[in-house]
């Protein structure tokens, strides 16, 4: 799909950072920063939107590292370093910190201001969701149900978020504009 978009002069590009989008699995950390990137083109706002979860992919993991968050950090410092030398001034991320160590780390990595944002949902609510992502992954469901509970709790305890957003029943987009509005991106 083709769409004319307006450009941002140079003058008046602002200084690059980036978001996280925060939250716990299948609350649409992916989707919700694919439609903040969305509306980021929308107002001819130079940036990318990156799924962490891609960037940590490899196996095996090292001893210790469950998640392979070094890894993760190590791509993303690859790739926002491409992304902002090819003129990106904003960096939407969507993904998972657990500890203000990790946001430290990602803040490193990315080597512009980060702010995180927190996606919360019902549990109940992101059960439904995680069961009609994985109907057919039984084991991978079962992972997925246990893990969202738990890191709810793990996040709600870690405090790494600069804000929370409501997800529960409300439209992507809708979602997609609060985290924009409270980033202070548009």
């Amino acid at each position: 799909m083709d769409r004319e978009v307006p450009r941002m002069h140079a003058e008046h590009s602002p200084a690059p950072s980036a978001l996280l989008i925060n939250g716990t699995v299948g609350v649409g950390k992916t989707s919700v920063a694919e439609g903040v990137g969305d509306l980021l083109t929308d107002a001819g706002i130079p940036n990318a939107v990156i799924d962490l979860d891609w960037l940590r992919q490899s196996w095996p993991t090292p001893s210790g590292d469950r998640f392979n968050f070094g890894m993760m950090l190590r791509n993303l410092h690859s790739i926002a370093g491409n992304y902002l030398a090819a003129g990106a001034v904003r960096l939407v991320l969507a993904g998972v910190i657990e500890t203000p160590e990790e946001r430290k780390s990602c803040s490193e990595a990315l080597g512009v201001e980060l702010s995180v944002g927190r996606l919360h949902a019902d549990v109940p609510v992101v059960h439904q969701r995680l069961m009609r992502r994985h109907e057919n992954e039984p084991e991978t469901l079962r992972w997925h149900l246990a893990r969202a509970g738990e890191l709810a709790a793990l996040l709600d305890q870690a405090a790494v978020d600069d804000f929370t957003v409501d997800a529960t029943t409300r439209p992507v987009g809708e979602v997609a504009a609060d985290v924009t509005r409270k980033a202070g991106w548009l």
